[in-house]
């Protein structure tokens, strides 16, 4: 499987298992099956409340020997209560006791948007705070202190925008690695993928396959379901692979990171299979065309009455 370089020479296998939505009792036989399989690469995050099963798999799966921890890349993320630079570190300390780990091999901060500290899921405005009262600079400076103690060797963010990623770049004495953001057929980044390759920030696609599976307060009645789409199937029916496979495929293909999740050993099967699927220039254009800028996740849920966030203000758009 191909691997996109880091700064400092570390490598990620650029396919990898998302984690967001599996359930408890779901997510550990997830992992273990899907390292048995051969996934290096899993993605984790403080919120998702699932980490102490995924380190239950992975502590189980090195003293085993199926795997060395140097062998996996393991990312998690900062969550928005614990913005500001002193709270990195101890939140971060959290995440490697629940994953049983002595090193991430890759930190985000999850979203540019904080909470009060004792806040995990905000409702109203006074469970927030604005980035000018919490700016991203000083969380930066809690993700550059957890490099330099070792307990990740790599930094960087997910949902910025290119505006943020800028003004992130000025200030940063440790450059972002890398930006997770959504990204598909039908929402496919180009202004903000090309600004990330032309920086040396990588890129990951979340929700790659359209996320049906969401919860169904972030869904709208009227929303196109992508694994649905008559022209990807028809070219997927071409080729003998599955519309899933021919998605992931393309975002390969374009240098983009990707972590489908999934806790069905077939589906992880072809997910993994899907990175050495190399498709035609024909139908990386034909795919192309299906831009529709349409997001899936839109952070309409971080919108309060008096808040200091919008959806606007949330993408700089």
């Amino acid at each position: 499987m191909e691997k996109l370089k880091f700064r400092n020479k570390s490598e990620m296998p650029i396919l990898g298992l998302g984690t967001w939505k599996s359930a408890p009792g779901e997510v550990y036989n997830a992992v273990k099956t899907a390292v048995e399989m051969g996934y290096r690469h899993i993605d984790c995050a403080a919120i998702y409340g699932n980490e102490k099963e995924i380190g239950k798999a992975l502590s189980e799966l090195i003293n085993e020997g199926t795997v060395k921890r140097e062998e996996l890349w393991i990312t998690s993320k900062l969550w928005n209560n614990n913005h500001g630079k002193d709270n990195v570190i101890p939140a971060l300390k959290q995440t490697l006791t629940d994953l049983q780990l002595d090193y991430l091999d890759l930190y985000l901060i999850h979203w540019p948007v904080a909470f009060k500290h004792n806040v995990v899921n905000a409702t109203k405005a006074e469970d927030y705070l604005s980035l000018e009262e919490q700016p991203i600079e000083g969380t930066w400076r809690g993700m550059e202190e957890a490099v330099k103690l070792g307990l990740t060797k790599n930094i960087g963010v997910s949902n910025f925008s290119v505006k943020k990623l800028k003004s992130l770049m000025e200030i940063a004495e440790i450059k972002p690695e890398l930006n997770q953001v959504e990204l598909h057929p039908y929402f496919q980044q180009n202004s903000l993928t090309e600004y990330c390759q032309s920086n040396n920030i990588h890129v990951m696609a979340y929700s790659p396959l359209g996320s049906s599976d969401r919860p169904v307060g972030l869904k709208k009645d009227d929303e196109p379901v992508l694994l649905e789409d008559t022209n990807i199937a028809l070219i997927a029916d071409k080729r003998g692979v599955s519309v899933a496979q021919l998605i992931l495929a393309w975002i390969v293909q374009r240098g983009i990171s990707v972590i489908p999740k999934s806790v069905n050993s077939s589906r992880l099967k072809q997910n993994l299979d899907a990175a050495e699927i190399h498709l035609s220039d024909t139908e990386i254009r034909d795919i192309a065309a299906l831009n529709r800028n349409r997001r899936y996740v839109d952070a309409k849920f971080w919108e309060v009455p008096s808040g200091p966030y919008t959806t606007a203000n949330v993408w700089d758009e």
